[in-house]
């Protein structure tokens, strides 16, 4: 695991060398997810830079409610994360489970049209994370299978640098609707549903389906298109994959320390919402810009999200993950003590965005020397659960303690809890470890 040391990739080596293309090509099917992805985030980017606005502002919630909100938004996906990994096992067709998640999704865009109530939106904010919660384990275990050990780092960094294209158009699209819409928030809720079916459209018609890509031979004459075809000879006799043989897997102890503590570090890691609600507090910036915040935490993840994986993949993913918390710690810092200059909104959001280049893919980049291939998607699942569930605890807590001592002390007891989380981690972590 590149969370502990490089040495296992040494020993995957002779198994992988199968699938390495020539150079530095990334396959082809890391592309098109890429893209598929890009247009998503643009369709749920445009929601979600307006949402704390519209349910703070507009309708008129507490932080506690919003925080319940939030954390249905961001937290209820975990459990179907699991669901949806498993299934793509199972079925060992990635591709399917991957466009029901995307299709539920863009469903549910135009719903937030309809429903103002707490019960309602919760509902609908649910169903679309069930569909995020589907899609999630199988389309990375696509990006995984048709990749190299020793290049998923770079694959996964190039994969979330097109989706964070997307996560950069979307408020700027949302931003520029609100402005010349009359019913601004109404106009932001119709196009995101219009670009979330061109999203799953792309993906139906370009993304292989299983039986029609192939890996690159030994000699890697041909880059990886899929994820798919290299196993279906060899899977054809085996039985389906039972529920069983995927909890199994927290029975590596890799694994099983690599999931404690990505929920860890979840339980202290702050909603990106409340984020940009408290640096807008912090720095006083008008409601009329509140939508072009999470672009700056955008830009700076496409700017470093393929250097920082291809870091990872040369001196090892735990040094990267570790340093990406620390950089998000440091952000919490300046909302807490800094002197609310004008150039605070850009360093808070350059370490937000830098926090998510060092992590995001590096994560499940780390898998791909410790889960076999017919458990991939289960494996992702396990990790992503675990960390969405403690993300979903962190947003119910910080909104009660917003709620009931104010932002200061809620970030700042966040903060420390983050310290303490990530001194944790690095020693479960460290080189000849427990984890090895």
């Amino acid at each position: 695991m590149y969370l502990t040391d490089r040495s296992a990739s040494a020993q995957a080596d002779s198994e992988q060398g199968r699938r390495r293309g020539p150079g530095h090509r990334v396959a082809p099917v890391v592309l098109v997810l890429g893209s598929v992805s890009l247009i998503t985030d643009i369709s749920s980017e445009m929601v979600t830079a307006v949402l704390p606005l519209y349910l703070v502002t507009t309708l008129g919630f507490t932080p506690l409610v919003f925080g319940t909100l939030d954390g249905v938004y961001n937290g209820v996906s975990a459990l179907v994360q699991l669901t949806g990994g498993h299934l793509a096992d199972r079925v060992r067709n990635h591709k399917l489970m991957a466009g029901l998640g995307y299709g539920l999704s863009a469903l549910c865009k135009p719903l937030l049209l309809l429903v103002s109530s707490v019960g309602a939106l919760g509902t609908v904010l649910a169903l679309d994370r069930t569909g995020k919660g589907l899609r999630t384990a199988p389309r990375d275990a696509m990006i995984s299978l048709s990749t190299p050990s020793d290049k998923q780092g770079r694959a996964f960094g190039v994969h979330r640098a097109m989706d964070t294209t997307g996560a950069m158009l979307g408020p700027l699209a949302a931003f520029f609707i609100l402005r010349a819409a009359t019913d601004g928030y109404d106009a932001v809720f119709g196009v995101s549903a219009c670009v979330a079916v061109l999203g799953v459209l792309v993906l139906v018609l370009f993304v292989p389906g299983r039986g029609r890509v192939a890996r690159p031979d030994e000699a890697g004459a041909e880059a990886a298109t899929g994820s798919e075809a290299g196993s279906a000879a060899g899977s054809a006799g085996r039985p389906p994959v039972r529920v069983r043989e995927a909890l199994a897997l927290l029975k590596l102890p890799r694994l099983r320390a690599l999931t404690i503590c990505a929920a860890l570090l979840g339980l202290t890691t702050v909603s990106d919402a409340f984020v940009y609600l408290l640096l807008q507090r912090r720095a006083g910036i008008g409601d009329e810009w509140f939508p072009l915040l999470p672009l700056g935490t955008a830009a700076v993840f496409l700017l470093l999200a393929v250097p920082l994986g291809a870091l990872a993949d040369r001196v090892g993913r735990r040094t990267v993950f570790l340093a990406g918390h620390v950089s998000l710690l440091t952000g919490y810092a300046l909302l807490l003590w800094a002197p609310s200059t004008p150039a605070l909104p850009f360093l808070v959001l350059a370490l937000h965005g830098l926090f998510y280049a060092a992590t995001d893919g590096v994560l499940p980049a780390a898998l791909a020397d410790i889960v076999p291939e017919q458990l991939r998607a289960s494996g992702l699942a396990i990790v992503g659960t675990g960390q969405a569930l403690a993300r979903f605890c962190c947003s119910l807590a910080f909104g009660a303690a917003w709620t009931v001592w104010g932002d200061g002390p809620a970030l700042a007891g966040s903060a420390v809890g983050l310290l303490c989380c990530a001194a944790v981690a690095g020693m479960v972590l460290r080189p000849g470890g427990e984890t090895r």
